[in-house]
C-alpha cells in the first residue's frame, strides 16, 4: 500500500500540497511515483512563471510512462527542486520529502477543495 501522509494535501491527480503561510510546495504522492516506477525526468517550471489551479506545469517520465503533473493551486513559481534535474530517483526514494515546486500562492483558499489523507488514501484504494 502507497504512503500517505497526514497533514498534506492531495489533488485527485495525485499531487500533494504541503502549506506553510502564503506558500504551498508541491510534489507527487506516493501513490504517483509507485505506479509510474522508476522515474528518469522530471519537466519543472521556471521561476516567476504564473500557474492557474489545475493547469499544467511539468512532467515525470520513468521507462515505462509519461505523467503530466497539474497545480493544485494558482500562483506564483518562487522556487524549483533543482536536486530534481540530475537527480529525479530521489521522488522515488521519498516522496514526500522530495517537493518539486514552491509556489506563492494566488488564493490560498483553492486548498480547500483539496483531499486530506483519509480521502485521498480512499481515492487511491477504490
Amino acid at each position: 500500500m502507497a504512503k500517505v501522509i497526514e497533514g498534506l494535501l492531495y489533488s485527485e491527480s495525485h499531487e500533494w500540497v504541503k502549506v506553510e503561510g502564503e506558500y504551498a510546495f508541491i510534489g507527487i504522492s506516493d501513490f504517483a511515483q509507485h505506479s509510474m516506477g522508476a522515474l528518469s525526468y522530471v519537466d519543472m517550471p521556471d521561476v516567476d512563471d504564473e500557474l492557474e489551479q489545475g493547469e499544467e506545469f511539468g512532467a515525470v517520465e520513468s521507462v515505462k510512462a509519461a505523467s503530466d503533473l497539474y497545480s493544485p493551486v494558482s500562483g506564483t513559481v518562487v522556487e524549483v527542486n533543482e536536486a530534481l534535474e540530475d537527480a529525479p530517483e530521489l521522488l522515488n526514494e521519498d516522496a514526500y520529502s522530495n517537493w518539486i515546486i514552491k509556489v506563492k500562492m494566488s488564493d490560498p483558499s483553492q486548498t480547500e477543495g483539496l483531499m486530506d489523507a483519509a480521502s485521498y488514501e480512499q481515492m487511491c484504494e477504490e
